[in-house]
């Protein structure tokens, strides 16, 4: 995928550093562009300052030195403007309410009846018809994952941000859930920015995958994934998959011993 003339990065971060209060240096010099409508993972072991890299984008922390935009705005901007949307892990789901008025919540807090009326749509393209009603405490894990990445893309955010949202879920689930998000992410293509552990979890889903050293976060490679379009399962078994998995993997080795 290549820019055209003109054409600004959805998310431009440029010599983002992080340190925190007590001293602990989370990121160093991170600069990163992506593209419009790209799909990358950021792939690192625990504690190397992914999910901090994505609240920063996301305007929910701040760097100490660096600039980060998103469509081309302050992260607080484009949050203002409804640019982009994001999922956790816990897909933090009101107990209380239904799953109708879950995925509701971006509509009731921009006040917008468009949206709103987008939420039976968004519903049934998760695949949870039937369990509209229903509380978070009736739902299995995979279903919480859904109805977290409806509430994200009912608005349909131009950017969306995933923190690891499928690290909680068993194989089975978590294949099935990959199958769901590239099927919405085709679409309509939004930037995509999937924070993960899992090597084979990022070569499945992404364009491009970006790795992080251990902490201090610095991003120490860059792989293009060079699997077309739209992807099947069969992809995870194909020799050239394992090899470039492996590849990546000892990546991530050789930055923990060096």
């Amino acid at each position: 995928m290549s820019l055209t003339p003109n054409q600004t990065p959805a998310i431009q971060i440029a010599h983002v550093s992080k340190k925190y209060a007590g001293g602990t240096q989370a990121l160093e010099d991170v600069s990163l562009e992506v593209e419009n409508g790209e799909f990358v993972a950021v792939l690192g072991v625990s504690g190397c300052g992914k999910s901090t890299l994505l609240r920063i984008v996301a305007g929910l922390d701040t760097c100490t030195s660096g600039t980060v935009a998103v469509m081309g705005k302050e992260p607080s901007a484009a949050r203002r403007d409804r640019d982009f949307g994001m999922v956790f892990q816990d897909p933090s789901l009101l107990p209380w309410r239904s799953v109708r008025r879950n995925v509701a919540i971006p509509a009731e807090i921009f006040r917008d009846r468009e949206v709103l009326a987008r939420v039976p749509e968004w519903i049934e393209r998760v695949g949870l018809c039937g369990f509209e009603d229903a509380l978070p405490s009736q739902l299995s894990g995979g279903m919480r994952s859904r109805v977290a990445i409806a509430r994200a893309l009912v608005f349909r955010p131009r950017v969306l941000m995933m923190d690891e949202p499928f690290g909680a879920l068993d194989e089975l689930t978590r294949a099935d859930m990959h199958r769901e998000l590239l099927g919405l992410w085709n679409e309509y293509r939004p930037t995509v920015v999937f924070v993960t552990h899992s090597v084979a979890e990022a070569l499945f889903l992404a364009d491009r995958v970006v790795v992080m050293s251990p902490r201090p976060g610095r991003i120490v490679a860059q792989t293009p994934v060079p699997f077309a379009r739209p992807r099947s399962d069969h992809v995870r078994y194909m020799p050239e998959f394992a090899r470039l998995g492996d590849t990546i993997l000892q990546r991530l080795r050789d930055q923990r011993t060096e």
